[in-house]
């Protein structure tokens, strides 16, 4: 039986690498906005955050995304990212 291999990426604020299950993934989509992709899979600039409510909060205090994605982050993004953990 072969072994599937697991996609690993690194978040931006705490720079581990993880699985790709154990991550958010924040797009910049080509037409300029910021969504959070559950699928993984959505067009554009990516940047990945440890599925972990003080990295969210860190992210957004910090505005690391802001800088990796060159553009600026509205609240409501963070918001929605928080909602995802629950």
């Amino acid at each position: 039986m072969k072994i599937k291999k697991i996609p690993m990426r690194t978040c931006v604020i705490t720079k581990e690498k993880l699985d790709k299950r154990d991550l958010l993934r924040i797009v910049r989509t080509p037409s300029g906005e910021v969504i959070v992709d559950l699928s993984g899979k959505a067009n554009g600039r990516g940047a990945y955050l440890k599925k972990d409510e003080e990295v969210i909060k860190k992210a957004q205090n910090n505005k690391v995304l802001d800088r990796i994605l060159n553009v600026e982050i509205p609240k409501e993004v963070y918001e929605e990212a928080l909602k995802v953990l629950k």
